[in-house]
């Protein structure tokens, strides 16, 4: 594996509580993605479920971070736990998620679909809503009701190049590890993992056929350090 197909980054960076570990202990708020996206090629923006930032302050993320850095946003809780991806109610929601994104221009990573652990399977309605997606989507699916885990979900994001996101939680048994898309998008949600754990994971992702490979650790202070070490094993 090559460190320009695999990239690691956080949930979130401006925290509090990572000064004095990853950020001097007087940094400023405003300073942090500048000091973050120097250290790391990607971040996980979660705030994007709640409510989309103006278009300046996207502006102003593209401009503060390098040219190859990239933004993975979790999309709007009105499409995936509001209309639950009915594409009657989505659409609106789904083009104004995609119109304000392109405020990052080419910093625009993977869109984040995380569903509810209570949505169920619904295949029909998943197709419909992937006929939504505008052409580079990106998009990237959290299903966390184990009954979507299914060749025939799998199918249908793989037709509409959408990748299927594992993630590996506390609260439920890991989903299983299949390729959807040319490229893939890996949540690890424990708190704490050893040198053996992110040894093993690198090796478990290079195995793959994955052109680029993003990974998002939890918003703990240890994400940073976490995602450096599986680069770092990545690439040697």
């Amino acid at each position: 594996m090559t460190a320009s197909r695999f990239v690691a980054g956080a949930s979130g960076y401006s925290f509090k509580e990572w000064k004095g570990n990853f950020y001097p202990e007087k940094m400023k708020p405003e300073e942090m993605l500048a000091w973050y996206s120097a250290r790391l090629p990607t971040v996980e923006i979660n705030n994007t479920f709640y409510q989309m930032p103006k278009t300046a302050v996207l502006e102003n993320w593209a401009k503060a971070t390098p040219e190859d850095f990239r933004f993975a946003i979790k999309a709007s809780r009105r499409i995936t736990h509001m209309s639950r991806l009915r594409a009657e109610t989505a659409a609106d929601s789904v083009n104004f998620l995609y119109t304000t994104l392109a405020a990052l221009g080419a910093k625009r990573g993977a869109v984040l679909f995380q569903l509810p652990p209570f949505l169920k399977k619904d295949l029909p309605r998943l197709s419909e809503f992937l006929t939504l997606l505008p052409e580079g989507h990106g998009a990237a699916f959290e299903f966390r009701n184990d009954s979507w885990f299914d060749d025939d979900v799998y199918g249908a994001l793989k037709a509409a190049g959408a990748s299927l996101c594992f993630s590996e939680r506390e609260d439920n048994a890991p989903p299983p590890l299949v390729e959807t898309a040319p490229w893939g998008y890996v949540r690890l949600r424990l708190e704490t993992y050893s040198d053996d754990d992110l040894q093993q994971w690198a090796a478990k992702l290079d195995a793959t056929t994955w052109r680029e490979i993003y990974v998002y650790f939890m918003h703990e202070p240890t994400a940073p350090a976490y995602a450096q070490t599986l680069m770092q094993l990545a690439s040697s």
